[in-house]
């Protein structure tokens, strides 16, 4: 079951219309009724706001199994965080993620279809992209910029971005974010 199902799942059994969750969680009915048809992806900060909403831990949202700690995470043994239908499936590249301070990531984005709007979005932190493979189409506010493999941007996120895959071959690209949404709170300790 993808994140938008879930949203949507519990927002039925908790009698939550959508208006009402747009309305608390300051995201739009629009944006909201893609998400939950895994149109379009979704912030970590948007979903903890979302998840502190319908009154569920953000990992409610993921299948996060915790595997022993090692010092080097193989290759076969990487964990998926989320499957898109959006169109990207993304990798953690670190272990255990709740006693670390950022979350490391590989992303595969799928080709988009491009006349599909792609919705920018905010959140608290900061982020890193080093593209691998492919062109990854990245939007900073009202700009658009492609960067091309071995490109790199590192920026705050409280301004209003996104990326998008708008070639016919699958983009990968290392995205490392603070703060760590996956962090345990001191106090469940």
């Amino acid at each position: 079951m993808n994140i938008g199902n879930k949203i949507k799942e519990l927002r039925n059994s908790k009698n939550i219309t959508l208006k009402k969750l747009s309305e608390e969680s300051s995201l739009s009915v629009g944006f909201l009724s893609q998400l939950e048809r895994g149109l379009t992806s979704i912030a970590v900060d948007s979903l903890e706001n979302i998840a502190e909403i319908l009154g569920v831990n953000l990992s409610y949202f993921f299948d996060v199994q915790n595997k022993p700690e090692r010092k080097v995470l193989k290759s076969y043994d990487r964990q998926v965080l989320s499957i898109e239908e959006g169109g990207f499936v993304s990798f953690s590249l670190g272990q255990n993620l709740e006693d670390k301070s950022f979350i490391p990531r590989l992303i595969e984005v799928f080709p988009h279809k491009t006349d599909e709007e792609v919705a920018l979005y905010k959140h608290s932190g900061e982020e890193f992209i080093y593209v691998l493979e492919g062109i990854l189409t990245l939007y900073i506010d009202n700009d658009m910029h492609e960067l091309y493999p071995g490109d790199s941007i590192h920026m705050n996120s409280d301004i209003v971005h996104n990326w998008s895959n708008n070639t016919n071959k699958t983009v990968k690209f290392i995205t490392v974010n603070s703060p760590n949404y996956f962090k345990r709170d001191l106090n469940d300790k």
